[in-house]
């Protein structure tokens, strides 16, 4: 258990399960982690919920498990005891002492509903002993149905108005609170609502069935339903131990329970997100996965937020780092082999005309196109930043023959610091040259001085469309030139462009499937 995700979410109810299929929809590492004590477990049906109305809460909750598997999402039963901050992460430590880490918080653990201390309500909670008007009201509509007055009187009056939209046998129980004002005395007066005095001290049951409440006058009051205010308190343990505190919540005036403080995207705290009845305490099981969903979606903008960042800040590293020499240094020795050991087909098919001379090969690598130009009766400068390559390369100039070797000479140099001398060469080839936009210009340029009059100037390099296929190349677009943009740098009274051209030429990608990439190709001819 002792692993990471991207994100765990701590309830698993309508938000929770919301949240998490988002997520994981979105290709992130999810466990919901559930104890598996819903708040509505007692209620027969969910309502309100646009396509699963009636649908048993069991039932919701297998579907949306069900869902999140599909997408790879996991669940686990337990119960988060605690959770710490663990770097730019968290550690959840669950109960029987397991632990997990996890990049991002959901937390949906509902609330409790405290009841009033009436003998019996907690046993027909979410039956015949209701609250909510629109989660419970159409199934008891018509029916007697008794409103308890349970906190401010206010509260009661505004239940008991609601209630009377759905059955005309609608009474007020009010529990010993003190007399009504006049006013509210005539609005229960013209919505024909009795008032009924004295204290509820017990439940009438009969064939598992309400059927009435006992008043301490010994009266029996008929009802079918009971309608009670709990208070509402969030179940926030988990928070809590990360220093989010709940914040009361008020209706009318009067405090009715309390839930986390967050934002309209469920942000509770860096890194933390809640949703559901912990968030709001009148979240019906439609808007708890909602919430959820909008919750996820913050998270993975988060996340997505926070590998952006790391991505520009590895990139500019590689920016920096990628093409020196320690870069290039430890590409080869990772590999005992970097490159084909053939020569690049467009040095073969601009050069095998050319009479031979006095050549440099720039960033030679193992040495393969050195080693091709000698063979061909070239004296060759082989230039490379990679002491390994330069290596490799003489070792494969001796492996094809004493007298190829004897024409090329391996210089260990960076042309950038060290530039090669002026009108020397008669071939000046760079073979995927690829450097940041004004320094590679400024080594192009450098390359182009070197050239001697009448010589051939040869740059190829990885077109930037290469970047639209699936050839796998870095991706750094401002290394990338086109062959127009290279001949635009020579001045016109120096040189005669042959070829500036896109030259296409298949490949195989990863994958092994056949795809068109294209060479960036100059050739150019010294005049003077």
């Amino acid at each position: 258990m002792d692993r990471t995700y991207d994100v765990v979410v701590v309830g698993g109810g309508a938000a929770g399960l919301a949240g998490a299929v988002a997520l994981a929809r979105a290709r992130r590492s999810v466990l919901v982690v559930d104890a598996g004590a819903p708040r509505n477990a007692p209620a027969d049906g969910v309502h309100n919920y646009l396509g699963r109305e009636g649908s048993p809460p069991a039932e919701l909750v297998a579907d949306g498990r069900a869902e999140l598997a599909r997408y790879g999402g996991e669940t686990l039963g337990g119960r988060v005891e605690a959770a710490t901050r663990d770097g730019d992460g968290f550690r959840l430590t669950l109960d029987g002492g397991a632990e997990l880490r996890a990049r991002r918080l959901l937390v949906t653990t509902g609330l409790v509903d405290e009841l009033p201390e009436v003998p019996g309500l907690a046993q027909r909670w979410g039956r015949d002993v209701l609250h909510c008007p629109y989660c419970h009201g159409w199934e008891v509509r018509d029916r007697r149905i008794g409103v308890l007055v349970a906190g401010p009187t206010a509260l009661a009056l505004h239940q008991v108005n609601l209630w009377r939209q759905l059955s005309p046998h609608v009474l007020l129980l009010t529990q010993d609170a003190p007399a009504l004002e006049p006013a509210d005395a005539e609005l229960l007066a013209a919505r024909t609502i009795p008032v009924v005095p004295g204290r509820v001290t017990g439940l009438e049951i009969a064939d598992d069935t309400l059927t009435g409440v006992r008043l301490a006058s010994g009266e029996v009051v008929a009802l079918d339903a009971l309608v009670v205010a709990p208070r509402f308190t969030a179940r926030a343990g988990v928070l809590e131990s990360l220093g989010i505190k709940p914040v009361d919540v008020e209706l009318g005036g009067h405090v009715v329970g309390s839930q986390i403080p967050a934002d309209p995207g469920g942000l509770a705290a860096p890194g933390v997100w809640v949703a559901g009845n912990v968030a709001d305490v009148r979240a019906q099981v439609i808007s708890a996965a909602a919430s959820g969903l909008l919750a996820g979606a913050g998270i993975n903008a988060d996340l997505v937020a926070e590998e952006t960042r790391e991505a520009v800040e590895s990139y500019r590293h590689q920016v920096r780092t990628i093409f020196e020499q320690e870069g290039w240094e430890e590409r080869y020795r990772a590999r005992p082999a970097i490159w084909s050991g053939r020569p690049n087909p467009q040095l073969v098919a601009e050069a095998a005309g050319l009479a031979p001379g006095r050549a440099l090969d720039v960033g030679s690598g193992e040495g393969a196109d050195a080693i091709w130009l000698a063979e061909r009766g070239w004296q060759v400068t082989g230039v490379d930043i990679s002491t390994t390559a330069l290596g490799r390369a003489a070792e494969h100039a001796e492996a094809a023959g004493a007298e190829v070797a004897a024409r090329i000479e391996w210089h260990h140099a960076d042309l950038r610091e060290q530039p090669p001398a002026e009108g020397r060469y008669d071939l000046v080839t760079a073979q995927y040259m690829h450097l940041p936009g004004e320094t590679r210009r400024e080594l192009f340029a450098r390359l182009a001085a070197s050239v001697a009059p009448g010589g051939t100037l040869l740059i190829v390099g990885h077109h930037p469309s290469d970047l639209h296929t699936s050839a796998h190349r870095m991706h750094f677009p401002d290394m990338m030139f086109t062959a127009e943009e290279v001949a635009a740098a020579l001045d016109p009274t120096d040189w005669t462009v042959l070829v500036a051209e896109s030259r296409p030429r298949s490949v195989l990608d990863q994958e092994g499937r056949e795809i068109n990439i294209a060479d960036a190709v100059v050739v150019a001819r010294r005049q003077r």
